[in-house]
This record gives structure tokens, sequence and C-alpha cells, in this order.
């Protein structure tokens, strides 16, 4: 996943020793893999495509028209020794090829813009943080706009904090889609707002934090979570931690069996972005403060299915401290676009 986002391509074309290709292996096997085992320490070559398409060197000039056929990104280019000798991406552009702007156009996103965001304090002593900049764009803006690309209309925005900034700088850019704004009198949690909401949905629901931004295929996000049966989908991100110390591994008596040198740790983490079906809104308790977390405990706890759709660690972008934010900005220009 990490030899992935290093691309930015979406796949890798595996080869054996003497460069000979074996198969393929994409963003989305690896996702199938992790939600089928849930296991991290899986090897490529089983997860990999070996029935991969390729085409050999003296047909390179058909490329394109064989991967508009074939459904395609990319394909490789292969000597009679089944070396690769290039890749060919659709149209230079990995990725635009099937995408559906109109993907979300029925579904209505809430977004909890309501906290103090105190880990960006003194900025937010002077701005809410929905309109902290990154680039020279709120953030908020960003997300608003990530979800345009994929026909979002209509936008619930729970508010609190600084509220009337705001919604001030949303009416003064008078913008082409719908904001219902949700106030609360006082803070209510990730989840608790969304009881304010008096309308009935019919369509699954993306609930969204203001302060990250998730840089994967939405239409693919709500495929899933329509197909796979879940009540609840939380997206959650691949975190790699290094250990920056030698970690001793001891036995009785204080005894040292080994010592492993800056090990890594991976792990998933909630990126803050959830599906959710419309009828387990209505676990929310009135008047209190209750977090997107505690829903899904709670729907675990009653037996309904709650799943993750995991996404690379460069496909989650925070700002929520500020070493984050230079890092949202460095990336903020690779984001998709319709």
């Amino acid at each position: 996943m990490q030899k992935i986002d290093r691309n930015n391509k979406g796949i890798l074309y595996i080869v054996d020793k003497d460069k000979r290709m074996l198969g393929s292996l994409t963003d989305g096997d690896i996702r199938r893999w992790i939600i089928k085992t849930g296991d991290l320490n899986g090897k490529a070559k089983q997860v990999m495509y070996t029935n991969t398409k390729y085409l050999l060197a003296h047909e390179s000039k058909k490329a394109q028209e064989y991967m508009s056929v074939e459904g395609l990104n990319s394909v490789p280019i292969l000597d009679s020794n089944r070396i690769i000798e290039d890749i060919i991406f659709y149209n230079n552009s990995l990725g635009k090829k099937n995408k559906n702007c109109m993907a979300l156009s029925q579904i209505p996103v809430i977004i909890m813009a309501g906290g103090k965001g105190t880990r960006l304090y003194p900025y937010t002593k002077i701005l809410p943080k929905p309109l902290i900049p990154i680039g020279d764009i709120p953030i908020l803006e960003r997300i608003i706009g990530k979800f345009r690309t994929y026909g979002v209309n209509e936008f619930y925005l729970t508010i609190n904090y600084k509220k009337e900034m705001i919604k001030s700088y949303f009416n003064e850019i008078n913008p082409d889609y719908t904001i219902h704004y949700i106030e609360e009198n006082i803070p209510l949690g990730t989840a608790g707002s969304i009881e304010l909401i008096k309308e009935e949905f019919n369509t699954p629901i993306i609930v969204s934090n203001c302060d990250t931004l998730i840089e994967d295929d939405y239409e693919e996000i709500l495929k899933y979570h329509k197909e796979s049966g879940n009540a609840l989908t939380i997206v959650s991100a691949l975190k790699n931690t290094i250990i920056p110390y030698g970690v001793i591994h001891s036995q009785e008596q204080g005894i040292i069996s080994s010592i492993e040198e800056k090990p890594s740790m991976s792990y998933f983490i909630n990126t803050g972005m959830y599906v959710i079906n419309p009828e387990h809104l209505k676990k929310i308790p009135r008047g209190q403060i209750f977090h997107m977390t505690d829903l899904a405990e709670q729907l675990i706890t009653d037996s309904h299915k709650v799943g993750m759709f995991p996404i690379s660690e460069n496909s989650f972008l925070d700002m929520g401290e500020f070493e984050e934010m230079k890092k949202m900005e460095d990336r903020i220009n690779h984001n998709f676009t319709c």
C-alpha cells in the first residue's frame, strides 16, 4: 500500500527476480483482502491478480484502444520474455475514465462543523475551525467541493462555535448548492446534533468531520456500503508508525530474547467519515452528548453489522494539528477531480 501511495497510480505490477511479470496488485485488491480476512500481514502473492492483461511491444500503438475496450486504466508492455518494457496509462490520467460524477446526487451529507478546534488554538480563537484556510480555501469549503465532484447538492452543517461567521461566509460566496444549518445550543458530540435534523431520509447518509479530507473514490465507498449490508460503514485509514527506538523482547527473569530495531506498527484508524442507513439515526438520544463511535458501539451491541472501508494512509488528510496542516497543503493539489 505504501508503494501504491508513492506511485500515485493505484496499481503495482509484480515481477520475479528476473524481472518477468507475475501479476498485478491494486489498492482495490488489497482493500478486498483486508475486508475479507482482516489480515495486514498477508503476502503480495496471496492478493495479486495473476491473469493480468498485457500487450507485446509490437502492439503498443493500440494500447489506448485496448484499454478502452477492456476497461483498463493501464496496460504493461512486455517483450517476448514477459519482461516489462513500459507501462501505458489510459489518456495519461489514471482513474478518470469510469468515474460517475453524479454518483452521490441523491445522497445527503452531514458535516460536523460545531467544534471549537482546541488543538488548533490560537487560530481558532479568531476563526472557527471549518473556516481555517488550507492554501487559500477554507477546509470546510474544500470538503464540500470534494463531495460536489460526485454530484452532492444538499449539505447539513451542524454548527455551534462562531456559527455566525460560518453562515456569513457561505452567504457571501453564494454557493450553487443547498446548505441547511443545524444549530446546537450546547455541544452534542459528533452524532448528537444529527438528532436535531427533522427531515426523514430514505437513502444512506454520509457523515463527515469538518477537519479531514478523504482522497478516495466516494462512489466506491457508497457502493461497498450498500452491497455489504452494513448498518454503518466507517472509512478507516491504514496508519504506519515507526517506533524510533530498539524494542526489547524479554522472557522470565529479565532475560532478553531479542532486540527489534525501530519496528513498524500498522493499524487502522477512524477517519471521521461514515455511511449510515437512515433508520439507525433514531438510536441517537435527544439532547445528550453522543458520538458516532457511541452509535457504532450501540449498533454492534444490538447485533447490527458495522463494517469498515479501508483506505491507504496517503488518502487521509487531517488538519486537526498544526504539523498536519502543512502536509495537507503540500498534498492538496493531488485530489481526485471529475
